[in-house]
């Protein structure tokens, strides 16, 4: 299979991809919400045409070229999941023209900006709240009489439709255990919901509450007044989730095929073709079982039937080179050589997927297709 492709090269197997698709898309329906998965993770119009058959009612995105992928190919309702550009106004509206294009939010300065340029062109656009959850990136605290304000002033606006409440957990990348993460994922749904409470005593309508991530929807045990849920990396999974607990190993997807071009002897390294632009730079978490060094991804020797071998590590990357050196106790000697090939999960599947052109699709140890990946910025 691999010897026909050029490296580095990125690999999906698609029973696996599947696998995750059906699973996620059964879990939303036990949790009686609906799905609308990140786009960001695949940039792949054939992954979401997948989970859209599985049942996804719409997608998020994080780009422009993202949405226009995705209206291209058809889709109608999409959720802009990245608190609006001034700026991008138009590039919003000119969106919000073709189709259900649903924008993000914190700020009133911006929300006047898009309320005269929405009224100037005659649209209405759909407007979600950002919400910080805990997470302390983006959203407004909703603790913060402000934060009531903006709620109530998109409500009332006549210039947009308000969609309710959004928010991410991005802080349970970070979790430690699956304990922290069912809690993370609990903080997530009830400080929205307490916040969507206040604002219907008050007299604020809240259409709707969005939440999710894959680490929080993996490990959630209730989703009761949550309406959707947006998780992007279970599709692929990567080496971070399986550290955290979200999936095991055997679940991840995707792969990078890399090929061994140096192996001096007595040198204790094996270089492959596979650098920072194969893989990114993400580090990963450090579990306990890796010696607090987990490597840039988990190097599979065998690219034909692939298992991590916990004896190598990729120890460092530079721009189109990665380093593999043999851990405590093991030993690279007679081992892959300069031409063999290998696979490597990587730490982060959204930033690997957005370093290719192309997924080379994997079906009983062939490439079965290749399909595109809207990585344009």
């Amino acid at each position: 299979m691999e010897d026909g492709i050029r490296t580095p090269a990125l690999l999906v197997e698609r029973s696996i991809l599947e696998r995750n698709i059906d699973a996620m898309a059964a879990r939303a329906r036990r949790l009686g919400v609906r799905l609308r998965p990140h786009f960001k993770t695949h940039k792949c119009v054939e992954v979401a045409r997948r989970q859209a058959e599985g049942g996804a009612t719409g997608f998020t995105v994080a780009t422009v070229p993202e949405a226009e992928a995705l209206l291209e190919a058809g889709f109608r309702d999409l959720t802009w999941a990245v608190p609006l550009d001034p700026g991008k106004v138009g590039d919003a509206l000119g969106l919000a023209a073709r189709a259900t294009v649903r924008l993000l939010l914190d700020d009133e300065t911006t929300l006047e900006h898009l309320e005269r340029e929405a009224t100037r062109r005659g649209l209405r656009p759909h407007v979600w709240l950002k919400v910080d959850c805990g997470y302390h990136r983006a959203g407004v605290d909703p603790s913060r009489p402000e934060s009531a304000h903006l709620a109530g002033r998109l409500a009332a606006s006549g210039a947009v439709t308000f969609d309710g409440l959004l928010t991410h957990a991005g802080h349970s990348y970070q979790a430690s255990d699956p304990g922290v993460r069912r809690g993370i994922a609990a903080q997530e749904r009830d400080v929205m919901r307490a916040f969507a409470e206040r604002l219907r005593g008050a007299g604020v309508s809240v259409p709707a509450l969005s939440v999710g991530s894959t680490p929080t929807m993996t490990a959630v045990d209730h989703l009761e007044g949550i309406d959707e849920i947006r998780p992007g990396n279970y599709v692929y999974f990567d080496a971070t989730q399986a550290a955290l607990g979200s999936c095991t190993l055997d679940d991840v997807a995707i792969s990078v095929l890399a090929t061994v071009i140096s192996h001096p002897p007595g040198g204790g390294r094996a270089v492959v073709d596979a650098g920072a632009l194969a893989l990114s730079r993400d580090p990963g978490p450090a579990p306990p079982a890796a010696g607090g060094a987990a490597g840039y991804g988990a190097v599979c020797p065998h690219p034909g039937a692939p298992a991590p071998d916990p004896g190598l590590q990729l120890v460092s990357l530079s721009q189109e080179h990665g380093v593999i050196q043999a851990r405590p106790g093991h030993t690279l000697e007679g081992r892959l050589p300069v031409g063999s090939r290998v696979r490597i999960l990587p730490n982060h599947s959204c930033l690997v997927s957005a370093c290719f052109d192309e997924a080379h699709v994997v079906e009983g140890g062939r490439v079965a297709a290749r399909w595109a990946i809207h990585r344009r910025r």
